[in-house]
């Protein structure tokens, strides 16, 4: 039941709604020794090809919601590959479990950046789906959207980031010429995960290195704000759905915008 009310919390979210099936397929790999289990998802409906992104999960990392969000999110406009970055041998079920996954991606921002940029390349040569590989993008929810960034700041040749509530900061930041994608952070204005001054940090590395980027806060909004399945997992965690609805009409224009030029 509660994945059938996530699904339809999300659809209400998708610009796209009708679709012939969704396929999904689970692509298995090895990044420096560690297993890694990604799901591609795509909409069958027909052969055209369309943009291609990479969706990193928040902190639980690959499950049954984060599938579904990809499958409403995907629709008929991209083909998206759900990106393990912890490997097959971590599925966290509790918030606990994941806080200490995600802290020790944080932790180990080269292998994360690796682990990542190994999900882009396996989106990129997934066979048999309808991808355009000249329109490659990436999005990220919370711990998701942190390390979206991060395969931006590694100099992924990309278009475009779309950060979602995700962590700003990094010990790794940008120099001028690292970054070809263009960036986008969506943040909860009262976000008590992301503090003005990761916001500031954030602003002066994107500003020297030059990025093409955009930082955008939605008022009333906290952390999380894009997730259904949130609300009531972690104090300060909490699903909104104005702010939500606004932020995935922002993505969809932002991918317009990049895959345009």
């Amino acid at each position: 039941m509660r994945h059938t009310v996530f699904a339809a919390s999300l659809f209400a979210l998708s610009t796209t709604f009708v679709h012939a099936e969704i396929q999904t397929r689970t692509l298995a790999y090895e990044v420096e020794g560690t297993k890694i289990a990604s799901v591609l998802v795509y909409d069958d409906a027909g052969p055209a090809k369309r943009p291609a992104l990479v969706m990193v999960p928040n902190w639980m990392g690959i499950n049954a919601d984060q599938i579904e969000k990809a499958k409403v999110i995907a629709g008929k406009e991209y083909v998206i590959l759900v990106a393990d970055v912890y490997g097959t041998a971590t599925r966290p079920t509790n918030p606990d479990e994941a806080g200490k996954a995600a802290s020790a991606m944080y932790a180990d921002r080269a292998t994360l950046r690796a682990r990542v940029n190994a999900a882009l390349d396996q989106l990129t040569n997934a066979t048999g789906a309808p991808i355009d590989a000249t329109k490659l993008g990436a999005i990220g929810f919370c711990f998701g959207g942190a390390t979206a960034l991060e395969l931006a700041r590694s100099g992924a040749d990309i278009a475009a980031v779309v950060s979602f509530h995700g962590n700003l900061g990094t010990d790794l930041p940008a120099k001028a010429g690292d970054i070809k994608a263009k960036v986008l952070a969506l943040n909860g204005a009262d976000d008590s995960y992301v503090p003005t001054e990761q916001i500031d940090g954030f602003t002066k590395e994107m500003q020297s290195a030059s990025v093409d980027f955009q930082f955008v806060n939605l008022g009333g909004a906290v952390h999380c704000f894009a997730e259904p399945d949130a609300t009531g997992t972690v104090p300060g965690c909490q699903y909104n759905e104005r702010a939500a609805k606004r932020a995935f009409r922002m993505m969809h224009d932002f991918f317009a915008e990049a895959f345009a030029n």
